[in-house]
């Protein structure tokens, strides 16, 4: 079977991705240099499978080790690029260590697949490129305009599109599918994997998880003084394991000669917004436990709404995200209860 590079594969939505490319039936060979998660992710990826994916601690910004992984796994036909640094808050204060992760893996990432033949890419990009969307653009389509990022983190999923595309523009061989997505949540329901972050975490449901477990004090909301029914913020969170199928069926419409356009652009997302608020009310509802939180100011980078409109990758890619959010909300609890040995 053919071997995909899945890039950032020890991460969250890489290691979920991992999971669902293996239960198909593809090989696949995993690099990260563990900046933001952690090797016992193989095990958990091992037991679901009962196989464990090849491994190579590399950073994809060197293009020797790069090099070395082409050369030693050269039945790779397709590159799944997760590898990146992820958090708005944190780009906002340290933007030029965003852009050389992010922008220079990339660029050394194409380089090799050019060297080694390698033609295939799946961009993890994100629904950060269309900032704050006018209200006749919500939900958002791929039709969207793309607007001036609010962080350097959007900044960098915005350039590395131009990037793939004046490439692709350079290299007609190159075929590149973007998957555009909002906000992933939950956990594989074996709860052998789900989100870890290194430290504190960056995303919601992580740090109403940890709070629900008693790690943390309280959980902050940020503002609630939005132009929004609860005053919060809203977004479209969307299931990581139905997340992870989406790559599945992009690599195989890209290997199997389907893609219409040499960048085809998804917007991954089940449809329907949900505010901070509400997350955390169902979270309490489904699981019976209380999560402490108190309301904060608004945090900079920060878009007020977005939610998906999905029917291209509905009816294009031939997927869709249809998992009810309490089970997914409690699949993140059941992961964290799990990671916490609580009963």
């Amino acid at each position: 079977m053919a071997r995909i590079l899945v890039t950032g594969g020890t991460g969250y939505i890489g290691s979920h991705t991992t999971v669902e490319l293996m239960q198909q039936g593809y090989d696949v060979v995993i690099v990260d240099n563990l900046s933001n998660s952690n090797a016992d992710v193989l095990d958990g990826i091992e037991a679901i499978v009962g196989t464990r994916p090849p491994f190579e601690q590399v950073d994809c910004n060197d293009a020797v080790a790069m090099a070395d992984v082409f050369t030693r796994y050269p039945d790779i036909v397709g590159v799944i690029h997760f590898a990146a640094s992820k958090a708005v808050g944190e780009s906002v204060e340290q933007p030029l260590l965003y852009y050389r992760n992010n922008l220079m893996s990339l660029v050394t990432l194409l380089e090799q697949m050019k060297a080694h033949n390698v033609h295939n890419i799946v961009f993890s990009s994100s629904c950060t490129v269309y900032g704050q969307p006018t209200p006749e653009h919500l939900p958002v389509d791929e039709t969207a305009p793309i607007q001036v990022a609010l962080s350097p983190y959007g900044n960098t999923k915005q350039i590395n599109e131009e990037i793939i595309r004046d490439e692709a523009h350079a290299d007609k061989s190159l075929q590149a599918t973007i998957l555009r997505y909002f906000n992933p949540i939950g956990a594989h329901p074996s709860a052998m994997i789900g989100e870890l972050p290194n430290g504190v975490p960056q995303n919601l449901l992580p740090f109403v998880t940890q709070t629900a477990a008693g790690l943390r004090k309280q959980l902050k909301v940020y503002g609630n003084d939005y132009n929004t029914p609860d005053g919060s913020c809203i977004r479209d969170y969307i299931y990581v394991v139905d997340l992870a199928k989406a790559h599945v069926k992009a690599v195989e419409r890209m290997l199997s000669g389907k893609s219409e356009e040499q960048v085809e652009v998804f917007n991954l997302g089940t449809g329907r917004g949900l505010s901070v608020l509400e997350i955390l009310n169902t979270f309490i509802q489904v699981t019976g436990v209380d999560v402490p939180y108190e309301i904060v100011g608004r945090r900079e980078g920060d878009i007020e709404q977005v939610w998906a409109k999905p029917d291209k990758a509905n009816n294009v890619l031939g997927w869709k995200a249809d998992t009810p959010v309490e089970e997914v909300l409690l699949s993140a609890w059941n992961w964290e209860k799990k990671l916490r040995n609580i009963e």
